[in-house]
């Protein structure tokens, strides 16, 4: 079985979060790690404007190819003011070692308030997960049927 607790290497790239909060689990069940937004002065989000790229201020390198890190909206922003991702979910792959920058995105509808972050609110979420990478065999037929067989997207119902 994998390591469940992987050692990984994390690199702070902004001195600032040594004040305001390296990254950590904020509970002791807490999926992902809160990532601060390095920004150097107020950002003011406008309603369906376009999704701007806000700094981390940290790099990881995982380097294991059944590892990987999704950037997540924190759900209580994303619910009561409408800040999200602007790709809804941000893939880091295992070789990734670069800063890790937050597209951020306020879904509101337009007229809607505004919403403005600044510098070291916490604005997002980093998860890592497992990943399977299975080998392909090409095939003309499975070699199984299922119950589904070839239904496709309601098949099921409702």
């Amino acid at each position: 079985m994998r390591d469940l607790c992987p050692q990984l290497e994390l690199k702070i790239l902004d001195p600032r979060l040594n004040d305001w909060g390296l990254p950590r689990y904020q509970t002791a069940m807490s999926a992902g790690i809160d990532l601060h937004a390095c920004i150097d002065a107020p950002l003011t989000l406008e309603p369906q404007a376009p999704a701007v790229l806000i700094p981390s201020g940290i790099a990881v390198l995982m380097n294991d190819p059944h590892l990987v890190a999704f950037l997540l909206a924190r759900s209580g922003l994303g619910h009561k003011k409408g800040l999200v991702l602007g790709q809804a979910v941000g893939t880091i792959d295992a070789d990734y070692a670069n800063q890790i920058f937050i597209s951020a995105w306020l879904r509101t509808p337009p007229g809607s308030e505004s919403f403005t972050i600044n510098p070291g609110d916490r604005i997002a979420q980093l998860v890592f997960l497992p990943i399977v990478r299975p080998a392909f065999t090409i095939v003309d037929d499975f070699s199984a049927q299922t119950d589904r067989g070839l239904g496709g997207f309601g098949s099921t119902g409702v």
